[in-house]
This record gives structure tokens, sequence and C-alpha cells, in this order.
């Protein structure tokens, strides 16, 4: 999955999951959203649309996202496009009632790997979404793509049938570091790629990640190198974690010394500034003009809709904040959607949790952000966070300016320890 996605949230209680039943009822019944609470959000955020395609050709030994092998545990022939479009078409009318009469800024076609689905097959499910919600004019409409689906032609196709922004996963332009990584494709396929985006669109993304098994910190700078070649205007690049259930967690690799890796992230952040990229968020460094506005929502704790075998969503109310799951495994995703609910789980997000929550997101941008935004996307006071604020400060972590809350340099490098004040207790 490129770019940055929601931060999953394991809520209280989810291991055993509501009744399905009473679950399904209360998903769509406004009134129930609505009832009085203990949040006062004044105005309701932006509002964004996920769309999650599951399945890819492989998956890669470092990736924890809800992504299935198309070929492997099962299946077999094409893939089943129409009818998943169909399911999440039901998906998004069953979820109307949630989001009704409010414009939706931004689409995320993510996976998986959704270049997989064809052009006809992104144009109709574009054209769903229109007929179904208020997509705004000029909405920003991102697809994933990886090399591996590459085919000539192919990326006019996606923006012919709407897409406005491509997100490629290239990772790396070295064929060794590439194998090591399980991709299915090599640096002659992500150079042509890349050279085809540039072509067909007027913004894309490059994902590229570095600290990767073997890497050294001239490998580096040539896999940044190369990138910057293509004049990108817009990369996210990613230190490589071994994260929990994947390949590499059981089974890691050898990675480069904590040192090297540091090396290797000053070294990115002097290239890309020099070719005149600003890196205005952890990972994400843009030209001026071509910020993700999809993920910026994400950031600053704005509401987004998921749908899709596995989606996240998060929507607000004037008393709360919800939080919801579709079902992740694709056939069983299909099979609920067109029966009438997709749904796994659905909670209010807890009163105690939201100010974790919002500086998780809100702290990895460069500008901060300015703390009215806080009362109006949590529904909660300053006082609530004031003394995490005054620490944050003391410790050289965090500064004020004014309405104006940013982490420092120190913060930025120390990003965890600076959300963490903000845990509650």
């Amino acid at each position: 999955m490129s770019d940055t996605p929601p931060v999953p949230v394991r809520w209280a209680g989810q291991e055993s999951g509501p009744d399905q039943d009473a679950l399904d009822g209360r998903w769509n019944d406004v009134s129930h959203w609505m009832r009085p609470g203990t949040l006062q959000l004044s105005a309701l955020p932006p509002l964004s649309l996920y769309v999650h395609l599951p399945w890819c050709l492989k998956k890669c030994p470092y990736c924890d996202f809800n992504s299935h092998e198309w070929g492997g545990a099962g299946g077999s022939g094409d893939l089943p496009e129409a009818r998943y479009l169909d399911a999440l078409r039901a998906d998004l009318e069953m979820s109307l009632p949630l989001i009704w009469g409010r414009p939706v800024h931004s689409v995320f076609i993510g996976g998986g790997t959704p270049s997989l689905f064809s052009p006809a097959g992104v144009d109709r499910l574009l054209a769903d979404i229109r007929a179904l919600v208020r997509l705004d004019a000029d909405a920003e409409i991102t697809l994933e793509a990886n090399p591996g689906t590459f085919e000539t032609n192919r990326f006019k196709a996606f923006r012919d049938a709407g897409v406005t922004r491509l997100s490629i996963g290239v990772q790396s332009f070295n064929d060794a570091h590439l194998s090591a990584l399980g991709r299915v494709h090599d640096r002659r396929q992500a150079l042509a790629a890349v050279e085809e985006a540039a072509r067909s669109f007027d913004t894309f993304n490059l994902d590229v990640m570095y600290a990767l098994p073997g890497q050294t910190v001239d490998d580096c700078r040539e896999d940044i190198r190369t990138a910057l070649a293509f004049a990108p205007p817009h990369v996210s690049i990613y230190h490589l974690t071994l994260e929990p259930n994947t390949y590499f967690a059981k089974f890691p690799p050898s990675l480069p010394p904590e040192d090297d890796a540091w090396d290797m992230l000053d070294l990115i952040t002097a290239t890309t500034g020099a070719a005149g990229l600003e890196r205005y968020e952890v990972s994400a460094y843009a030209r001026p003009g071509h910020r993700c506005w999809h993920n910026l929502n994400y950031w600053q704790f704005g509401d987004y809709l998921g749908i899709g075998a596995g989606a996240h969503s998060k929507l607000s109310f004037a008393h709360r904040v919800m939080r919801a799951i579709r079902v992740r495994e694709p056939r069983l995703y299909m099979d609920r959607s067109l029966a009438g609910s997709a749904l796994a789980r659905v909670e209010d997000v807890p009163r105690r949790s939201l100010p974790f929550e919002f500086m998780l997101n809100a702290l990895r941008l460069r500008d901060g952000f300015v703390l009215q935004q806080f009362c109006e996307r949590t529904g909660m006071p300053l006082s609530s966070i004031e003394p995490a604020l005054i620490e944050a400060v003391e410790q050289g972590l965090l500064q004020r300016e004014g309405p104006t809350v940013r982490p420092t340099v120190r913060g930025f490098d120390f990003l965890s320890d600076l959300q963490a004040l903000f845990l509650a207790d």
C-alpha cells in the first residue's frame, strides 16, 4: 500500500466483537450516532473516501496490510472484478445515511495492488462513486499501482477513467534489493513505469524504501538520485520496519546498522530538499501544490469512509467519533456486503483515547496544527492536553507559536516519544 494509510486502532472489546445483527442495525442508524454524548464538535471535518482492492500478484515479506495473493490459496483464473465492484457499490449504498449531504474531497484506491483491476473496472468504480456521493468536481482521486502490473498505455487508461493521481510502489531501483524485498518487478520495469506515469499524469507519487537488507548509504543515494531524475511531484520514503505477523518478522533479514539508517535519512532529506521537494510530513516530500490532500486529511484528523475488504472508517458526529472496520477476507466481504452488511466491528472512539489519536496523526506534520483544530476535530477542550503540551515544550520536543503547535527538529526525530506524552494515563 502506497503513501500513508490511516493508523488502525484496537478498540476495547475488539477480540470478542458485538452481536452481528445488533452491529448491522446500529451501523447506519443516524439517530444512534446523533444521540447525546460527552463530546461537543462544533463542525464536521472534511470527508474522504478510501476504497480497498485487496489482491496482489505476490505477498511481500514485509507487508502487514490486508492483501491477498491472487492465484494462491485457492485463487485461479481471472479476478472476481465484477462481483467485487458490485460488493463495493452495495457497501457504499449501505453507508450513505451516515454521510448524507457531505461533500467528498478525495478518493484513494489502495490495496493490495489496485492496478490489477482493469481500467474499465476502475472507470465503473468511479462512476458508481459519482452516482452515489457528492464528489467534488476537482476531487483528488489516487490509484496505487505497481510496476509489476505495468503495461504500456495502461496508466493513460486509468487517467482517462478519472484517476487524477497515481502512486507507484517502486520501493527501489536496485535489482538485488527488489529481490530481497520479494517484489515482482525489476529495475527495468520500474524505470519504464515511472517514465509512463510522468507522461500520463500531472501529479504522481513514488514510494521508495530505505534501510533495506544489504543496502549501503551509497546504494540509497543511487536510488534517490534515480527517483529524482524523473522530477516526481511527490515522493513517499519509508524506513523498512519488521512488522508483526509478516514473513520478515518470523525470519528477520540482516538490516543496515542504525547509524547507517540515520545517515540515509539525512541524505534523503538533503537531496530531496535540493531538488525542490519539501519534507512536509515524516515520510512525505512534495513540490509546491502537490501535497497529497487525501493523506493530509488523515493527518489532520479528518473523516474517512472506508469500503472494501478490511477497510477502516472514522466518522464524526455532533457528540461522538465512530470507527468501523469491514471483514478482511475478500470472498467473505463480497458475500456479506451483497447480503446487506460487511461490517466486522463498529464502536465509539473512547473520549480518553482521542488526544493520543489526534496527536498520533497531527504531529507527523512538519507544520504541526492550530490548537483550535484539536477542539474542532475531537470535541474536547484544550485543558485536556495542556499538561502534555507543557511537558513536551519543556523536553524540547514541541514549540508553541501563538495558536500553532509544531514538533521541533528533535521532536520530529523522536516522534514516538513526543506522541507518547499524550497517551491516556
